[in-house]
């Protein structure tokens, strides 16, 4: 899955957020100054291209909706961060955040834990 710029990500953060939208409805959601309704549509029309994004047709008009979730986008990119800067492995990215402190040994033993029940 082909990471997205910071752009198309949040543009995918309101589809993931409110659903089907059609482009016009995009403008709503950004703030002075709004972008140009044609460089809003290209952009979700890329979007589209990626695989992110499908339409219906209504007459003249395209709804688009996403049809990659935000959790699936999320995973795709850890894993993709793992593989590239932790040899595929997740035991180094704990290790690593373990020896940074960025994850205690209460934290630690809760995901052990959470594991735990999940082979259950």
């Amino acid at each position: 899955m082909k990471k997205l710029t910071q752009r198309e990500e949040e543009i995918m953060q309101l589809f993931w957020t409110k659903g089907a939208l059609f482009v016009k409805d995009l403008l709503e959601y950004h703030s002075d100054p709004k972008p140009h309704f044609n460089t809003l549509s290209t952009i979700v029309r890329g979007l589209e291209d990626k695989k992110y994004l499908a339409h219906n047709t209504y007459g003249n008009t395209h709804q688009y909706y996403a049809i990659i979730t935000n959790e699936e986008y999320n995973n795709s990119q850890l894993t993709g961060v793992v593989s590239k800067y932790f040899n595929n492995s997740f035991l180094d990215v704990v290790s690593t955040l373990v020896k940074k402190e960025e994850l205690s040994i209460e934290e630690l033993k809760k995901l052990i834990e959470q594991v735990e029940q999940q082979d259950k």
